[in-house]
């Protein structure tokens, strides 16, 4: 039985880990140790085969799995931001969608305006959305409103109004355009946000500086894109 590992949370930026292995809830060893430094501003394409585990280190990361050995020291959850395939769109105004997890209230806090949240929108491609939902106080099932590429959207403008120090996209532009993709993948970049990208689109690839190649069989490598591609 592994022990408990140690996770800290530090008012550095970095995220370290420290001879971690990946377990999942039920057990079962999908790496035995796992050792990174990871600073702002490096770029990460994460890729697993079959899609077997390849959220699992962020899970460990945001505690929804234990830690059964080694260390992690992270930033506080704040700084990091989660970007999933199929975003949740919660009961409430077109306004909430943009700021979830927030509400008007916190937005308000945060110094954000309907001027800014309109000014993400048109980042994204999406301004059209506010005329045609009648507004930001519009309330809708999004779920059946939105396409997915528009909420695949929506929860890309999430990122750009939370502006995290790490974000974690998850197949997260899997039914956008590639002139779409570029498009969010630049911007997420131009403010300084730091992507870990899962993903087997090579297209994604470029946006990235180092790729972290898990193999399936418990085995990875974290290296330079460059060296991936002479890998490959």
């Amino acid at each position: 039985q592994l022990n408990k590992g140690i996770l800290v949370e530090s008012e550095l930026d970095d995220i370290v880990i420290d001879n971690i292995p990946i377990v999942t809830p039920n057990g079962e060893t999908l790496i035995q140790s796992l050792d990174l430094i990871i600073k702002p501003g490096m770029n990460i394409v994460i890729t697993w085969p079959n899609g077997a585990g390849k959220s699992s280190l962020f899970r460990i990361l945001a505690c929804l799995w234990p830690l059964m050995g080694g260390k992690i020291t992270r930033p506080s959850l704040e700084k990091m931001f989660y970007v999933p395939q199929r975003p949740y769109m919660p009961a409430g105004t077109l306004r909430d969608q943009i700021i979830y997890p927030h509400k008007k209230n916190e937005m308000n806090q945060k110094g954000v305006t309907d001027e800014d949240l309109k000014s993400i929108l048109k980042d994204i491609g999406c301004e059209y959305l506010i005329s045609r939902e009648n507004g930001f106080e519009s309330d809708s099932d999004w779920n059946y409103v939105l396409s997915g590429w528009e909420k695949q959207r929506i929860a890309m403008a999430r990122l750009f109004y939370h502006k995290p120090i790490f974000a974690i996209l998850d197949e997260c532009t899997s039914s956008t355009s590639l002139d779409v993709e570029a498009l969010l993948y630049n911007k997420a970049k131009s403010m300084g946000i730091t992507l870990f990208t899962i993903s087997h689109r090579l297209s994604l690839f470029k946006y990235h500086d180092h790729v972290l190649k898990f193999d399936g069989e418990g085995g990875w490598i974290f290296v330079t894109l460059k060296n991936y591609e002479e890998m490959i």
